[in-house]
């Protein structure tokens, strides 16, 4: 989990703690250069208080948080040289041939972002679940949903067969007939729906393998997942155009699960590719055109 992220939940701050990350959120590329008197004085805080923060966010003290901190600064910065607002990215001002560089410019940060995100994250582990799973059951709403299509038409070419658990408003059932060596994956960037959460506690419960993909770390969903992957991309929940970041990221991500299973198998998926390409253009499947008058 990014510091970023970190400043932004709040959850379990103090007032003192809630200011001080306001702070460094709001003036994060002068603050990486700042003592911790200096930083003290500008939250209206203490050298202790200070100390306590940097403890809370899992560092030993604040040289070691100031560190960290201005290592994912730089990158952050040197990635994006001009941050789109992932909830409004144009403005009415804008031509066309602005908003068409401004969604391209979002499109590549919210892709570098997740990168930024995930890196460290057990991505092998979770495409070697995936891969030894019998069946996969994917469930998601709305856009998220419209996500889930493409990663379920790649897996045909690794002749798995993906449920979307969804489609029919049939998820308790789809939940049902799950058993243990079947896999589910959920996608909500709020991890906030209360009966996935039950879905979730009822998978724990049988041994069933799940995986949540999700930009909130500390949401239900999150804390009874078997596994997660975090894409934040500071995205409202209503005030925003459309789900641009979030749904890019979640792309992204299942692209990259995607390749991770292809290449845990890459000689076998290869020969697969090639036997059922013959097949499908030279073979019985082929599909003739009709001849042009």
């Amino acid at each position: 989990m990014l510091i970023e992220e970190k400043l932004v939940s709040q959850e379990t701050f103090t007032t003192n703690e809630k200011r001080i990350a306001d702070y460094l959120r709001l003036n994060r590329e002068a603050a990486v250069y700042m003592t911790i008197e200096e930083l003290a004085k500008e939250t209206y805080t203490s050298h202790s208080a200070i100390i306590r923060f940097c403890k809370k966010l899992g560092y030993s003290g604040f040289k070691e948080f100031r560190f960290e901190f201005g290592r994912e600064v730089h990158q952050l910065v040197a990635q994006f040289n001009q941050v789109i607002d992932p909830n409004f990215p144009f403005t009415v001002e804008d031509d066309a041939k602005m908003i068409a560089k401004k969604m391209a410019d979002l499109s590549i940060q919210a892709i570098k972002k997740a990168q930024f995100q995930i890196e460290d994250q057990s991505l092998e582990k979770i495409a070697t679940v995936l891969n030894q799973a019998e069946r996969i059951f994917l469930f998601a709403k709305g856009d998220s949903q419209i996500t889930a299509r493409k990663f379920q038409n790649k897996l045909v070419k690794l002749n798995k067969f993906l449920i979307l658990a969804e489609e029919y408003s049939d998820s308790s059932w789809n939940a049902a007939n799950l058993t243990k060596n079947d896999c589910a994956i959920f996608i909500s960037y709020s991890g906030r729906i209360h009966h996935y959460e039950r879905i979730l506690t009822y998978l724990t419960h049988i041994g069933a393998p799940s995986l949540l993909i999700t930009g909130n770390e500390q949401s239900e969903m999150a804390k009874k997942a078997a596994m997660r992957l975090v894409v934040s991309q500071e995205e409202y929940d209503f005030a925003k155009v459309a789900t641009f970041s979030s749904q890019i990221a979640f792309d992204y991500v299942l692209n990259t699960l995607y390749s991770l299973m292809y290449a845990q198998n890459y000689q076998e998926n290869l020969l697969n590719l090639k036997e059922k390409q013959e097949l499908i253009q030279k073979g019985l499947l082929k599909e003739y055109k009709k001849q042009e008058l």
